[in-house]
């Protein structure tokens, strides 16, 4: 399978993984083969790209840190609680208080079951559940990072909560804002900068959630060196869980179609975080982050400095950048028969310059072989 823009989606190709509403129902269900009007309809849906599967893919497989199921209810509860912050005063609002711990810890225990922890898939959501599946791609992120630095328990589950409710003053900034398509005025900006400060406000009365984990609603977008908000805070100022959450906020952010932008490739992400380690950002933090976070992920076609072209197949935490490529075609286009694997982690004279376009792949003539075929290794 492999991640395909959804403008480039044509009718014929079959869905790989099933696309879900923010309130779990299913859109488009894994097998569908697309019709016209299917492809429409993820247009209408603001949904910018979706995982197909074509004999060029042939068996590589883009496998979540998490199970399938746990993303869509921790979605679904993450929608529930945002909608109904207002009914704490009949109980609702305490019941959903649990039922998020109740998510944060079935991921937990998701994340620590894994052998190995590497961030390969991208979610798939429409643009209007965009901060919903955020939320818990930050929660993900933010743990994966806790877990590699060694917390307990106790520390993950106020980590996860906290990240999974960083964003919800956003629920008293108006859509028109949120959603502007243009650049924001100064105006509407200083209305934006506001909504960390209504997440804590909003967290710090529920009962169930820890006065911790709404700090770090409060402080997401402190930056190490002083020049974020709220408080301008910096360095240790902040705290830990606050300098994880910040991180897998910006990355999430930045990977994800919004209105006013295009997403930014893994790799293109994965540069603009190493570059802001010991700036922005906590060094340590971004170090450890990313050697849990494939800069290009499994199903990325690429090319590498000796002119030869492949697909990603497997990237290992702490090898980010230099993971196992399925050759496939040489220097000159020509078709490898059979494909190899190299590992780059161990092959450190090849590396990759840059990623190789689907369309380029398509345009090549000649049949090329299966990605699935017998392999010389």
């Amino acid at each position: 399978m492999y991640r395909i823009a959804t403008d480039a989606v044509k009718p014929g190709m079959k869905v790989a993984k099933a696309i879900y509403t923010s309130d779990g129902q299913i859109l488009i269900n894994a097998g569908v083969i697309l019709k016209p009007r299917y492809i429409k309809n993820l247009y209408k849906l603001g949904i910018g790209a979706i995982y197909v599967e074509d004999d060029l893919a042939g068996d590589v497989v883009v496998e979540d840190v998490i199970d399938e199921a746990s993303r869509v209810e921790a979605t679904r509860t993450v929608r529930e609680f945002f909608l109904n912050t207002q009914l704490s005063a009949n109980g609702r609002s305490m019941v959903l208080s649990r039922k998020l711990q109740d998510t944060v810890t079935k991921i937990i225990d998701d994340l620590l079951s894994k052998d190995q922890l590497m961030v390969n898939l991208q979610d798939i959501r429409t643009m209007d559940d965009y901060t919903f599946g955020h939320s818990v791609n930050v929660c993900v992120l933010s743990l994966i990072t806790g877990i590699a630095l060694g917390f307990s328990e106790t520390q993950l589950r106020h980590l996860g909560m906290g990240a999974l409710m960083h964003d919800i003053g956003k629920l008293r900034i108006p859509d028109e804002i949120l959603n502007k398509p243009g650049k924001l005025t100064d105006e509407e900006f200083a209305v934006v900068k506001e909504h960390p400060k209504l997440g804590f406000e909003i967290l710090r009365n529920q009962s169930e959630i820890s006065l911790l984990s709404a700090h770090m609603a409060l402080e997401h977008h402190e930056r190490f060196d002083g020049n974020g908000y709220p408080n301008q805070l910096q360095k240790d100022d902040i705290h830990l869980f606050s300098r994880i959450c910040s991180v897998a906020d910006v990355f999430d952010a930045v990977t994800a179609d919004r209105v006013y932008r295009k997403a930014y490739a893994p790799h293109e992400a994965y540069e603009l975080l190493a570059a802001s380690g010991g700036s922005h950002f906590d060094y340590r933090v971004v170090s450890v982050f990313l050697r849990n976070v494939a800069a290009y992920p499994v199903g990325t076609w690429v090319e590498l400095n000796t002119g030869e072209r492949g697909m990603v197949v497997e990237t290992k935490p702490g090898f980010s950048t230099r993971p196992k490529v399925r050759l496939t075609y040489g220097p000159e286009w020509e078709c490898l028969t059979p494909p190899r694997e190299i590992n780059l982690a161990a092959e450190l004279d090849r590396l990759i310059v840059r990623v190789v376009s689907r369309e380029e792949i398509e345009n090549v003539s000649g049949q090329m072989p299966k990605a699935g075929g017998n392999m010389v290794k």
